[in-house]
């Protein structure tokens, strides 16, 4: 680890008088970058935050980096100096110092805190600017729900940033809910009305992603618990955590409570490998600009003829690759926002040439039967790209294997008609509906998906040929 920012021997940097010559300064200053480049070249190839200073020694940028040297040096780069972005940061660099975290988040969560602490010129705009992305936990809940924000509450939060990146952000708020698995819906949970006991969880509950509060699966205090867990880790106290809870796990297990001795050893195993979770990127859940959710799920439930609003909506769409090889993609959606563990993709293995309505029929077939081989709840809405012909497909899918369809719908492009089983005439919705907006994120979001998986497939062919 490098020397932090604060250290004593952390003295500023000789200056230069101020009558010194210009073509000597620049000079000077040349020959600062250059040793502050060489230094770089020291820096270790793991995540952590790079920390660049001017002339006097003071701290003007703070970044993160999964890769130090690499992320750190690209600053010295033609490229970075030209780069209208990075220009005015790169000329005033004199020094560069790291320090470094064990894992993306850690490196995440540390730049969030030196950006709030040392408040570096060139990371000023993060400080007052609530358009940045911040993490936030309410407190006033019986049971508290950890939230992406970019406009922060004043009162009842917990608040954590502003972060730099939304997308880091976010894969790390899906990282971490696999460890401390809290709730992220906007559900106002009473832990003292019996109802929320017959109210069905999500899919989160399901893959054990969430200790399904909604159901009361869990007591209050026990919830709580994890939360505290969860800010311990986010102000820094990862070790302290990972100590305390070795040492609960180890009192569980002496009281014969296994199976919590067990979820203890499963949630440390997974804060010990967070360097392995791979690049938050990959995490990430979809920005929503347009889409209000709730809004939009409330609009549905009134179109639609719904009992409740929907919790859960799938989407697929089809792609076709080369001609004459047909892949198609699954999106699922939780509470109105793109949930990415819950997306699949298929290889159509059963239709020979291009024929949409057979492809959605075997889609259909393989995803309805593995959720009824599993017992998986069904999703509130299923939408289908397309018009008539895509929908009756989806239905015959379903009636072969013998499910009771839930709300089956499509969505055709060239007119965003709504069509509906049962209706000869389409449901044409206004095109500024929260409804038919969050219909076509759906919709959008599972087009992307099967030509993401289609341009993958294209290029293995192509290296394989």
């Amino acid at each position: 680890m490098s020397t932090p920012p604060d250290a004593e021997s952390e003295r500023p940097a000789e200056t230069l008088p101020a009558d010194t010559d210009p073509p000597v300064a620049e000079a000077a200053a040349a020959h600062d970058r250059s040793a502050a480049a060489e230094k770089v070249r020291g820096f270790p190839t793991t995540p952590g935050v790079y920390l660049m200073k001017d002339a006097a020694g003071r701290v003007i940028y703070v970044g993160k980096a999964k890769n130090l040297r690499a992320r750190a040096g690209s600053y010295f780069l033609k490229a970075a100096a030209e780069d209208r972005r990075t220009a005015e940061l790169v000329r005033e660099i004199r020094d560069i110092d790291y320090l470094e975290a064990e894992s993306e988040v850690d490196a995440l969560l540390l730049e969030s805190r030196l950006v709030k602490d040392v408040q570096p010129r060139f990371n000023s705009d993060l400080k007052d600017d609530k358009t940045f992305p911040y993490l936030q936990i309410t407190t006033h809940e019986d049971f508290p729900r950890v939230e992406f924000t970019r406009t922060p509450r004043q009162k009842g939060v917990k608040l954590y940033g502003p972060f730099t990146s939304a997308g880091s952000l976010r894969g790390a708020i899906v990282v971490l809910q696999r460890i401390f698995k809290f709730r992220t819906c906007t559900l106002d949970i009473d832990a003292d009305d019996e109802r929320w006991r017959w109210f069905r969880p999500c899919l989160l509950a399901s893959i054990d992603q969430c200790t399904a509060p909604c159901n009361l699966r869990i007591s209050k205090e026990d919830y709580r618990r994890d939360i505290n867990r969860l800010k311990t880790f986010l102000d820094g106290g990862k070790q302290r955590l990972l100590e305390e809870m070795k040492a609960e796990m180890l009192a569980a297990s002496g009281r014969l409570e296994f199976e919590r001795a067990a979820r203890l050893r499963d949630e440390i195993r997974l804060l010990e490998t967070l360097d392995q979770r791979g690049d938050l990127e990959e995490h990430v859940q979809p920005e929503v600009f347009l889409v209000d959710p709730k809004k939009g799920l409330a609009g549905l439930q009134k179109v639609l003829g719904l009992s409740a609003p929907p919790r859960v909506i799938e989407g697929v769409d089809i792609a076709h690759l080369a001609g004459n090889e047909t892949v198609a993609s699954l999106v699922q959606f939780i509470d109105g926002l793109p949930f990415k563990p819950g997306y699949k993709r298929y290889r159509i293995k059963g239709v020979d040439g291009i024929d949409d309505f057979k492809s959605i029929h075997e889609v259909v077939s393989r995803r309805f039967a593995r959720l009824a081989r599993e017992g998986a709840s069904l999703p509130d809405v299923f939408l289908v790209d397309g018009g008539k012909g895509q929908l009756s497909a989806a239905l015959d899918a379903l009636e072969s294997l013998g499910i009771e369809p839930p709300c089956v719908i499509s969505l055709a492009k060239r007119e965003e008609e709504v069509f509906l089983p049962g209706q000869s005439e389409p449901l044409r919705l206004s095109r500024d509906s929260f409804s038919l907006r969050l219909l076509e994120y759906v919709r959008d979001e599972a087009h992307r998906f099967a030509q993401h998986y289609h341009h993958l497939l294209r290029g293995k062919r192509t290296l394989e040929g």
